[in-house]
């Protein structure tokens, strides 16, 4: 059952989310040629722990650190080490956080100094793609409407879309219904309604949409090993449209 929040508990995500896209702003200015993911992991947990947040991930079914990174053929969930960031590498980076019972996620890739022509067209097209699901957040809408947007984006420039890994609903539980894929046919699955609050990330692939999860558990990579990328907002419908809760700017 998808839960319909109230204006005071979106506020209240708001707030988390607010501390998530502010860590993502720190992070995107450590990103460089010889930093470890390891110095990134702990620049979030300081900035999280500052705030008077709980870092969303940590501890999550066993999850050993506070973001998720995902270099090059990465897709998600790859648990920050002692690798060094090297020029021409994209990085995805993804950050959760709770605050007052509640919590908030994104996730951003970026390039490590200056990248391919390919990796910059993959980082761009996926950005839009999360943006065109957004756009779908309207009420009245069905939910596959934002799974068609997003595929749709991705399949029109050549790339594919992740199927094993979806987007979410959010609040007091990181995860919640509804499962939000970026991919499907439109109008399809609930009507949106005001007060639903969405995680929706697209996950792009350069290749072959197919992934293989690695002996760690966590770290999912692409089979063929070409690049991914990964966006994420949180999003509330309002009566007025979507409203992205952590914030355009990331």
């Amino acid at each position: 059952m998808i839960k319909i929040k109230s204006a005071v508990e979106i506020d209240k995500i708001r707030k988390s989310c607010e501390i998530v896209a502010e860590t993502l702003k720190l992070l995107k200015k450590h990103i460089q040629p010889g930093v470890t993911t390891i110095e990134l992991d702990k620049i979030a947990y300081d900035f999280i722990i500052k705030k008077g947040a709980i870092p969303a991930f940590l501890g999550y079914r066993g999850y050993p650190a506070t973001i998720c990174v995902a270099i090059n053929e990465v897709v998600v969930h790859g648990i920050p080490d002692n690798r060094k960031l090297k020029e021409g590498d994209i990085i995805g980076i993804d950050v959760g956080a709770k605050f007052n019972g509640y919590y908030g996620d994104a996730a951003i890739t970026v390039g490590v100094g200056e990248i391919s022509k390919n990796a910059k067209i993959l980082i761009d097209v996926t950005k839009t793609a999360l943006y065109r699901g957004i756009e779908k957040c309207i009420k009245g809408n069905h939910l596959s409407d934002i799974s068609h947007a997003i595929q749709t984006t991705a399949e029109e420039n050549g790339f594919d879309v992740v199927r094993e890994f979806v987007g979410h609903g959010i609040g007091t539980e990181l995860h919640e219904d509804p499962q939000i894929l970026n991919y499907g046919p439109p109008k399809r699955g609930p009507i949106l309604e005001s007060g639903m609050v969405f995680a929706i990330e697209p996950m792009v692939n350069q290749g072959t949409h197919e992934v293989e999860v690695f002996d760690d558990k966590w770290t999912v990579v692409t089979k063929d090993r070409k690049l991914s990328a990964h966006f994420e907002h949180t999003v509330a419908i309002t009566e007025n449209g979507p409203l992205i809760l952590t914030q355009k700017e990331i």
